[in-house]
Parts: C-alpha cells; structure tokens; sequence
C-alpha cells in the first residue's frame, strides 16, 4: 500500500478515487511520562516520552487508515494528513486522513 502526502503517485494514473479513510487513537498522558517531563522543564531539551507516545500513536492511526484503504481495495492512500486534538485533560487524539485510490501504471 502506498501512503503519500501529494495528490498523486508519481508515475502512476489515478484510475478511481474511493473515497475518504481515516484513522484515529486517543492516547492519555502516564505519570511516569509527566514526571520526567516536569524535570525536563527545569533544565530544557526534548521530552522524550512524548515524542514516543506521539510516534506510537500516529503509527497505529496510519494502520487503522489502511486498513480501511485495504477494505475499500485500494492500492493507495493520497493526499494523507494528520491532526490532533484534545479530547479531555490529559488525553489526546491524533486523527490520520487521506484518500483512498486505485493506481495504474508504475515503473
């Protein structure tokens, strides 16, 4: 499956457009993540624990994303974008959207 964040694949055509897909989690904060993070503040530097809490989600979103590519029988998923937003104090949710297609071509 092809992911791609542009409206087409080079060196394929776009033979039919299947419609939206989308994928999503929603990830809460660990107390063991908030207390490293609140020392990281003191001193500065990347907050490790949430770049790993982000990297799992937005991956587990794109999963679900394809999946449903897959459903549709698509060969790829244009025009990709993400987003997140804050569903309650502490949790997140990180949403993964594109466009499912069907590719002909291809080197």
């Amino acid at each position: 499956m092809l992911v791609v964040n542009t409206e087409f694949v080079p060196g394929f055509e776009v033979t039919k457009v299947l419609g939206l897909v989308q994928g999503n989690t929603i990830r809460a904060k660990h107390v063991g993540r908030d207390i490293a993070a609140g020392l990281k503040n003191l001193v500065g530097g990347e907050l490790k624990g949430y770049t790993e809490l982000l990297t799992e989600a937005r991956r587990q979103a794109i999963e679900r994303m394809i999946s449903q590519a897959e459903q549709l029988g698509a060969d790829a998923v244009v025009n990709v974008r993400f987003t997140t937003s804050a569903v309650t104090a502490g949790a997140a949710e990180l949403y993964a959207y594109g466009t499912a297609v069907t590719l002909a071509g291809g080197a």
